[in-house]
């Protein structure tokens, strides 16, 4: 099952976005707010990689920096068949707004290689990182721009950019790649920290709209890998009932709620949660229109359209998702009076443990897994406070209002350091 609409670019909703909230921001001079519209640098390296049969393939990578104005670039990389330019240039824009929201000394930046990590073996995924990371090499540092797993990475991904870098500076330097494992310096509850986050935001926006009893919360997660499982698991660790799952393979379903530790132990064993014992098949499709009280798309982006929008019957939007909804969609859900809590701010739990790591790592002292989500939790609700309060102040809604407060923040930023030279 298809979880993308092609016809969609991803930067131009990006723009869109921007565009919006920069219509709200008459205090910001024009020319600062068309500075911030650009990328600041853009990479793109076409490498050579030894396969297993003794061919040499040739593959094509990015890296983008949005914005080095608040701190160094901070984003991820990912591997799929999907990744163009312009999808790494949104993503990378999305990363300086989100690290700004939450208040992290970073701005955006984000990679991504042309390539279907499923089809190449562990041999071909290491020699194509090793080969990737070394061309990235003159743009990446702990000081200048710190890489994280994203889709098709991972911890290992990552442990092979620290080694290569290592190699080539002749010191092991841990900090630069968050998501490491943890015996060289990754962090305690990195890995489930993006889909925790969903949770914690989850939880804000039931409080606020006065809902207490979880159990009675229906909640449709899209997507199944580590941001949408984790989502999943911490929903049915705090009450809520998780009614409804899709992976790439296809959806479950039970009016009742599913027992996501059992799903996760069969996803282990199948590779899938298709064919969960006692849940009904759906498409991904019929879950995003499902009956539920939140939708969790935790997948990719543009799954949310001015196709579909009309027929979301969700309450409250998560986006565990960088992008998951069009501006066209958005109109729709606030026309509807669905809330929407958009992405940089609903799935900053990753990049905010991915902060701590990098700290940690620079200091060489680390925390237990109870202190960094004590630690990361504040970043969140605080960062949810202010947006609320500037789309009641503003009469916009959450996105926009998001995106106001980040945006605000780096134009501030620059305006105060000045245009070189």
């Amino acid at each position: 099952m298809a979880f993308v609409e092609n016809s969609i670019n991803p930067y131009d909703v990006a723009l869109q976005q921007f565009n919006r909230a920069a219509a709200n921001l008459r205090e910001i001079d024009d020319n600062i707010l068309n500075y911030m519209r650009y990328p600041r640098r853009e990479f793109t390296v076409n490498f050579p990689v030894r396969m297993d049969d003794g061919s040499t393939k040739m593959f094509t990578g990015y890296r983008v920096h949005h914005s080095t104005v608040l701190g160094p670039s901070k984003g991820g990389i990912r591997y799929d068949m999907h990744v163009s330019m312009d999808e790494v240039r949104a993503l990378a824009m999305w990363m300086s707004w989100k690290c700004s929201l939450v208040g992290l000394p970073y701005g955006g930046a984000k990679g991504g290689v042309i390539v279907d990590p499923r089809v190449i073996s562990v041999g071909e995924k290491e020699r194509l990182t090793r080969r990737y990371a070394s061309e990235l090499i003159p743009l990446i540092s702990p000081h200048s721009d710190v890489p994280a797993p994203d889709m098709g990475t991972d911890g290992q991904t990552m442990a092979w950019i620290m080694d290569t870098y290592s190699m080539t500076m002749g010191y092991s330097v841990p900090a630069i790649v968050t998501g490491k494992p943890l015996m060289i310096g990754g962090s305690e509850g990195r890995k489930q920290a993006t889909g925790r986050g969903v949770v914690t935001v989850m939880m804000e926006a039931m409080r606020r709209a006065g809902i207490t009893d979880f159990g009675k919360v229906r909640v449709a997660v899209q997507g199944f890998g580590n941001v949408g499982s984790h989502a999943a698991y911490y929903a049915h660790e705090n009450g809520f009932k998780v009614v409804a799952l899709t992976d790439i393979h296809g959806g479950i379903y039970n009016a009742n709620g599913l027992h996501i530790p059992s799903v996760m132990e069969h996803q282990t064993i199948y590779g899938t949660i298709v064919g969960f014992p006692g849940a009904d098949s759906i498409t991904n499709a019929e879950l995003l229109e499902i009956e539920c009280d939140v939708l969790v798309p935790a997948a990719l982006e543009n799954q949310i359209t001015g196709h579909n929008a009309n027929n979301i019957k969700a309450k409250f939007i998560i986006e565990g998702a960088n992008g998951p909804t069009t501006p066209e969609a958005d109109d729709i859900l606030n026309d509807k009076g669905v809330l929407v809590v958009p992405d940089i701010l609903a799935n900053a739990g990753g990049v905010i443990v991915s902060y701590f790591e990098w700290v940690q790592d620079l200091q060489a002292f680390f925390w237990t897994e109870d202190e960094v989500f004590r630690k990361m939790d504040p970043f969140l609700t605080r960062a949810y406070e202010t947006v609320t309060r500037t789309a009641e102040e503003r009469g916009i809604d959450m996105r926009t209002a998001a995106q106001v407060t980040a945006i605000k923040r780096v134009a501030d930023a620059l305006k105060t350091r000045g245009i070189y030279p």
